[in-house]
């Protein structure tokens, strides 16, 4: 439709103001954008809307729907963000509703659990003890928290991470579904799962109700293109247009949905040969690292008799993206942020690191030579750095924990059901609260964030009340010498909470 549009030269009597680049005609300030702005359309005779689909959006989307597996599609102009937040406005349409959720979930979500108003109860993550990276909660801790709390009004999980790492959902759908609620799925990072057999199977082949995906991440759609699939009779979806229409500009930007269709027809028309070329590029790499020893990647390990880590119920994770090449280096020299400032030295630019890990992600859009580039780097980056003996994942992973009596590694081994958190879109007031020592604080209600870094998972959110359980782990934390962010004293002597006397609950 754009391109046939384009094509017509009719006369713009209609926005947008830049009357199909006309404006910037004899001049170059417009840049590559002049060609963009041929295609910039509006809602006008028959470029249909995307709020009330009739023609070509609507088209689109049953192809995308048909491509994803999903008995309805729902295109999204502002990332997974308005996607999570439709979800989340549509199971809680009245505030104080519960909403059962793990602690590690994106910032979008808690924006979700403000506006409407929910009651949120979270569960601790399971973590992987090589890696110190949180995944999802077991199905019995949501068995555990639905049976706590039959009257939530679903379940809200992250899969995979943001390394790529992930597990079976088929257990937490199936749990969900005996309880009759919904599973909902920020599935934003797995747009392409499902879609090659060397892939994780994605979120609704696993039995999920409602899964949002970045389609502009792991896909080839413009960057905030993302897409909404829902599927069974448990997501009012009428209600969850209505939500849609509310998070979403009513002026989308026509590019940015014709990207979305152009993602979803490479993979739907080409099928697993898509995927070719950028698997070999991450295979290249893989047999490239195995002469490197240096520099790791980070996989699912099997099982292991003993080690130096609290014992964990079940594995973590089970599943790892392949086109998340996780790298670090095993001798524990380069540190994360070092390793990327390095690559990008020798112009590698990583999509992001931590205090160990390097994350490099690769797409059906990578190449060989992408993967060649990589290597010839990290090789010139171990010629450069002196090493020393190569650690095992899990010697790695003890040689970070902090020193004193608790390690960051066992906070979520006991897979805890909170109690109800309120959210709200009332903002903390300052003379509503007060600093306390943390040993005083049993009892109080958080008025701040806490997070604990590594693995960087809030153990306090404001408005949740702090029990003695939570109070004993993060002094634990404490005495070890954990650093902790969000909140104002990061060696978490002190912790701010509402002051009752003047009103403050949370």
């Amino acid at each position: 439709m754009l391109e046939q549009y384009s094509l017509k030269g009719n006369t713009s009597y209609h926005v947008p103001g830049h009357k199909h680049g006309k404006a910037y005609e004899g001049s170059a300030a417009a840049g590559f954008l002049a060609d963009a702005m041929k295609h910039d359309l509006t809602e006008i005779t028959g470029t249909d809307d995307l709020h009330h689909p009739e023609g070509v959006i609507a088209e689109a989307q049953m192809l995308a729907a048909d491509c994803f597996g999903a008995e309805e599609s729902f295109f999204l102009v502002g990332g997974s963000t308005v996607g999570n937040l439709g979800l989340i406005l549509t199971v809680c349409p009245e505030p104080g509703m519960i909403l059962i959720l793990q602690r590690n979930v994106h910032k979008s979500v808690i924006h979700g659990l403000m506006l409407a108003g929910v009651r949120a109860v979270f569960l601790d993550p399971l973590l992987d003890p090589a890696s110190g990276q949180a995944v999802a909660p077991a199905a019995e801790t949501v068995k555990a928290a639905l049976a706590a709390y039959p009257e939530a009004a679903g379940v809200f999980v992250t899969m995979p991470n943001y390394y790529g790492m992930g597990s079976d959902l088929a257990p937490l759908a199936q749990v969900c579904h005996d309880s009759g609620v919904p599973l909902l799925v920020d599935e934003a990072h797995g747009a392409h799962y499902g879609q090659h057999p060397a892939l994780p199977a994605g979120a609704l082949a696993c039995g999920a109700d409602g899964v949002v995906q970045s389609t502009h991440k792991m896909l080839t759609a413009l960057t905030m293109g993302a897409m909404l699939h829902v599927q069974g009779p448990r997501l009012n979806r009428g209600l969850l247009r209505q939500r849609l229409a509310m998070v979403q500009s009513s002026s989308p930007s026509y590019p940015l949905m014709g990207s979305l269709d152009l993602a979803r027809r490479l993979v739907h028309s080409q099928g697993p040969l898509a995927f070719t070329a950028g698997l070999a590029a991450v295979e290249l790499l893989r047999r490239g690292l195995a002469e490197l020893p240096r520099f790791r990647l980070l996989q699912p390990a099997a099982p292991l008799q003993q080690t130096d880590m609290p014992p964990l119920r079940g594995a973590a994770y089970s599943t790892q993206d392949p086109f998340k090449a996780v790298i670090y280096d095993a001798t524990g020299v380069l540190k994360g942020f070092e390793l990327q400032r390095r690559l990008e030295e020798r112009g590698c630019v990583p999509e992001m690191s931590d205090d160990r890990h390097v994350v490099l992600l690769f797409s059906l859009g990578s190449r060989a030579e992408d993967a060649l580039r990589l290597l010839a780097a990290l090789r010139d980056i171990a010629a450069e750095v002196p090493s020393g003996r190569c650690y095992s994942a899990l010697e790695a992973a003890a040689a970070a924990i902090p020193p004193g009596n608790v390690s960051t590694w066992n906070i979520f081994v006991e897979q805890a059901v909170s109690q109800p958190v309120p959210f709200s879109l009332k903002p903390v007031v300052a003379s509503d609260t007060e600093s306390v020592p943390l040993e005083y604080s049993v009892g109080r209600i958080a008025a701040e964030m806490v997070i604990p870094y590594p693995p960087g998972i809030p153990l306090v959110y404001p408005g949740e009340a702090i029990t003695e359980s939570i109070c004993t782990r993060l002094s634990s934390l404490a005495e070890g010498n954990a650093k902790f962010q969000a909140c104002a004293d990061p060696a978490l002597q002190r912790i701010v909470v509402y002051n009752n006397q003047k009103g403050g609950e949370g």
